[in-house]
């Protein structure tokens, strides 16, 4: 396979964001592919890059003001977040009348874990957050390889395997080591790989910090800083769960998943097929990889989980064209309705519900259910956001 893969959908979303907002910030975990992202995007535009790893470049931002005024065409600031003193900086040269520059800022955390650029960059910041490869990117026959080896491009792209599993164990240790430090947090690497393997064996179930505090000897609340963290640097999902009022007692703790599937399975020592087929987390590790595609399709916003005390319960709630529709995930050749699908149809008033499996047969499982391959799925509602994206890229009248 090519060492490149191209990105077209996400290098669009990052031209169209530089065309409505002065400052665009790209979101994605460490060694995702941001900077080769970037470097497709200014291939063809004036632009000036600051790598804040690069101690040279970093000194030249010591003074932002004086280093960054009079650029123009678009900057590029890669691993931003080591530096959130830049934000108040930007935001001046941001609101400059009349100025031609565009800043492209490269970030390994959320705003939230930074604490800066979403105060400081209010009203001039649009985002685009970013994961590693996703299947529409390598293609259907690459579907089990992804899902094993997951879509971080030097662990997917390995010669085999155990190469991959290599990568993957490196990448956990240096994240841990050495990565959470730039954030300015100061927590044992011991304890937050305790808690991210802990979060392995709880991958897709409802987070409770109590429980998870007590099998690690440690308070609630410290386990809860602690997978703070870990989402603020995008390595886990937080879902949150979606409840109205229907008469019935509903979950309202979120689920965490471990975002990229082949960390969750170095996390879980199963890095071959084999291994994996034949441990538990089997099914909550297809769950976690199908969410994680869809997501990539329709953003993280506006989608939930759903589930009652009584045990009715749906994996993915999303919104597409203005209209409920639920996703089931299930790892079974044929899996067929059952009667928490059939509560989660009537109770959320889904316009459709798909039961994804990994095989490819498609058919009907009632009124407005059906089961469906992951690729058909991702196929089935794609228009709906490229659509979205298509208006959002037209130019705006003057």
């Amino acid at each position: 396979m090519s060492k490149w893969i191209a990105r077209p959908d996400l290098e669009a979303r990052v031209r169209e964001a530089l065309r409505r907002a002065p400052i665009v910030t790209l979101l994605g975990p460490r060694q995702c592919g941001k900077t080769t992202l970037a470097n497709r995007v200014t291939g063809s535009l004036r632009s000036n890059y600051f790598d804040l790893e690069n101690p040279a470049d970093e000194a030249r931002l010591a003074e932002p003001m004086t280093a960054l005024e009079r650029l123009q065409g678009l900057v590029v600031i890669d691993e931003v977040q080591r530096a959130p003193a830049l934000f108040p900086a930007l935001r001046v040269l941001a609101d400059r009348p009349r100025s031609s520059a565009r800043f492209l800022l490269l970030g390994s955390a959320s705003p939230e874990l930074v604490r800066a650029s979403s105060e400081s960059l209010a009203g001039r910041v649009a985002f685009v957050d970013m994961s590693g490869f996703g299947l529409r990117e390598v293609g259907a026959p690459a579907m089990r390889r992804l899902w094993l080896r997951g879509g971080f491009p030097r662990s997917f792209l390995a010669r085999n395997d155990a190469e991959s599993a290599a990568w993957r164990r490196d990448f956990i240790r240096t994240f841990l080591e050495r990565d959470v430090r730039t954030f300015g947090i100061d927590i044992s690497a011991r304890a937050l790989r305790r808690l991210w393997t802990m979060l392995a064996h709880y991958h897709g179930q409802v987070w409770n910090a109590s429980e998870i505090g007590r099998s690690l000897g440690e308070a609630h609340t410290t386990v809860r800083r602690h997978a703070d963290v870990l989402v603020g640097a995008l390595v886990v999902r937080e879902l949150q769960p979606w409840f109205e009022n229907l008469g019935k007692r509903e979950i309202k703790s979120p689920k965490l998943y471990v975002r990229d599937s082949g960390i969750l399975h170095s996390l879980l020592g199963t890095e071959s097929f084999r291994a994996l087929e034949s441990h538990p987390k089997l099914g909550a590790s297809w769950e976690g990889f199908v969410i994680e595609q869809i997501l990539s399709l329709t953003g993280r916003r506006d989608a939930y989980y759903w589930g009652t005390q009584a045990g009715a319960e749906l994996d993915l709630l999303i919104t597409v064209k203005g209209k409920r529709v639920g996703v089931e995930v299930k790892y079974a050749d044929a899996p067929r309705l059952t009667r928490s699908m059939r509560i989660a149809l009537d109770d959320l008033k889904l316009s459709h519900l798909y039961v994804v499996h990994p095989g490819t047969a498609r058919y009907d499982l009632g009124v407005n259910a059906e089961t469906i391959g992951l690729v058909e799925l991702l196929a089935e509602i794609e228009p709906a956001y490229a659509v979205r994206h298509k208006e959002r890229a037209k130019p705006r009248r003057s």
